[in-house]
């Protein structure tokens, strides 16, 4: 038998991977074991991936659903739950309590959002129940009824992201839950188109008296902050512009009352806002009553306590929407118990959104409050840091180097010199003659940061700074792997290195109140303030650019086109 022909027999009798090849050589034999496999097919430590960290998402609204759009999934295991299955537009709810839009103009389901997004994310349409911080697990229970199976489950996690939104603030008022409307979502908004509708069919029946139509036809916001305000001027429009055409007899008793605690509405904007509010409100027949706060509602009453006299008054009402802040919901509530924030209001984080006194757990939007350090707090160790010589003084050199991680680390510092109209830093060191030292001690240097502490404000609860904040922490986790070892954020001023990211600082772009009759109003950055008919052009155009998708873009426009050609839609459905 030759060689060659004794290698094919032996090897059809072994297996693919492996063969004996035995050789005979003169002066000696050698026998060869050889692996077919090749190094590439074997399975090496370095080729098996570590196991992605879980990321847990609770909500898709603004802060979530920006969190989402922001984050690379491919990078993390990522599972999203919420109570809804679609993010909602919501500064256009007004606008869908009466039929301006339609209410799926302004929403886009979650799951058209997420195939969009590079890597896998997971969605359950379900409400989370309790956090358990310890075991790092979240529990929650399917809100769809009705159908086989059980809707509880757990899901664990490496990191927690918070952005479940907040419930609307009763402040215990008796009759509220029961009697009046909400306006926080879509469902919400459905409701007081068609009960605006029955309120209208009820009026015109003929057994009913002048007293009960007028009733009937009594329409009272509760709240003149911004939500409380437009939907107000749409209810306004509503009725000026559709319903009276179709209910004629019924056109002089109809009556919308805004109701005020404080002693201006939109108190949040601009005094000159706030003013040319009240005297179109005025010019439109609106009641507009400040100083005024609801004591009781009933089904058929709201009764008002006028906080200047104290005189407490009953009024009927056909409908009243409660608009006046949020608060915060019972499963965040339970895990503040848990975690040692219980005398909070809402969830404390600090700058990098990080929840206080819980590790890996993140809280964005209105469910939580960034609580700002003060400088002044850690002004001895920023004059440390500063003090590279330990001599006890600083040079104008010194005090510009720090104050570069300074403005950093404590946004307040920047908003002061901005309010101040401060290019220069060192401005800052000029004394009581207006002379600028060349040198400074640590008691000149606290009095010259002494009044930046003043300009440590709370972020609003609004879609622009729930944006915003997912936007940041996503990219914080996009980046997180870079940083631990190559950090980016300002010197530790307690302690050494560098703080692995920056913190979050807020952007105001500005922020609009349509008030009717084609005019709104808007405070745009630099202190400037816009009224009138072409500034509810360019709410348009911004509200029309903000959409999710070109698919509700589209859809929003075509809402506003139909509305001016043919009117606003009145039907109960």
């Amino acid at each position: 038998m030759t060689i060659s022909s004794f290698f094919i027999r032996a090897s059809k009798t072994l297996n693919s991977s492996n063969f004996l090849l035995l050789c005979t050589l003169s002066g000696g034999g050698v026998v060869a074991y050889s692996e077919l496999q090749s190094e590439t097919q074997r399975p090496t430590i370095d080729a098996i991936e570590p196991p992605k960290k879980k990321v847990v998402v609770l909500g898709t609204g603004w802060a979530g659903t920006s969190f989402l759009k922001g984050l690379d999934a491919s990078l993390y295991d990522v599972q999203v739950v919420s109570p809804r299955n679609y993010f909602a537009f919501t500064p256009l709810l007004p606008s869908v309590t009466c039929g301006t839009v339609e209410a799926r103009s302004i929403v886009e389901p979650v799951r058209n959002i997420i195939k969009k997004r590079k890597g896998e994310i997971k969605f359950w349409e379900a409400e989370c129940v309790k956090i358990d911080a310890v075991n790092k697990k979240v529990f929650c229970r399917s809100n769809i009824e009705h159908l086989v199976g059980s809707g509880e489950f757990s899901l664990e996690y490496d990191f927690l992201v918070v952005a479940a939104g907040a419930q609307v603030n009763t402040f215990n008022t008796p009759g509220v839950k029961e009697n009046c409307y909400f306006l926080k979502d879509v469902e919400d908004a459905q409701k007081i188109r068609l009960s605006v509708i029955d309120c209208f069919e009820k009026a015109v029946l003929p057994s009913l008296s002048e007293e009960e139509r007028r009733s009937n036809l009594h329409f009272i916001v509760v709240g003149g902050g911004p939500t409380g305000v437009e939907f107000a001027a749409e209810l306004h429009d509503y009725v000026l512009e559709d319903l009276i055409k179709l209910y004629p007899t019924v056109k002089d008793i109809v009556k919308i009352t805004l109701i005020q605690s404080g002693d201006h509405i939109l108190n949040t904007f601009d005094e000159r806002i706030s003013s040319f509010a009240e005297q179109k409100f005025g010019r439109d027949g609106i009641d507009v009553q400040t100083g005024s706060r609801v004591v009781n509602v009933s089904d058929k009453e709201i009764t008002v306590k006028v906080k200047s006299t104290g005189e407490v008054c009953s009024v009927p009402h056909g409908l009243v929407v409660w608009s006046t802040g949020i608060s915060t919901l019972p499963f965040v509530r339970d895990f503040m118990e848990e975690i040692g924030q219980a005398k909070h209001r809402v969830l404390a984080a600090d700058e990098w959104l990080r929840v206080k006194g819980c590790e890996a757990v993140y809280a964005l939007g209105d469910c939580c409050t960034i609580n700002q350090r003060k400088i002044m707090d850690d002004i001895s160790d920023i004059f440390k840091a500063a003090d590279k010589n330990n001599s006890g003084i600083l040079t104008i050199e010194e005090f510009k180097d720090v104050m570069g991680d300074v403005i950093l680390r404590y946004p307040q510092v920047e908003l002061y010199l901005k309010k101040e109209h401060l290019l220069d830093l060192t401005t800052l060191l000029k004394d009581s003659q207006g002379n600028q030292r060349k040198e400074i001690d640590i008691e000149v240097f606290k009095q010259a940061l002494s009044n930046v502490d003043s300009q440590v404000k709370i972020l609003p609860a609004t879609a622009q700074v729930a944006a915003q904040q997912g936007e940041y922490l996503a990219r914080c986790f996009n980046h997180m792997n870079k940083c631990e070892d190559h950090p980016e954020g300002p010197r530790r001023f307690k302690g050494t290195g560098h703080h692995q990211f920056r913190p979050f600082q807020y952007k105001h772009f500005g922020q609009f109140a349509p008030l009717g009759g084609e005019q709104a109003a808007a405070e745009l950055p630099g202190d400037w303030v816009s009224m009138g008919h072409s500034t509810q052009w360019l709410w348009y155009s911004v509200y029309a650019s903000k959409q999710v998708s070109w698919r509700t873009r589209v859809l929003v426009i075509s809402d506003w086109t139909r509305r001016f050609i043919f009117g606003r839609d009145s039907s109960g459905v």
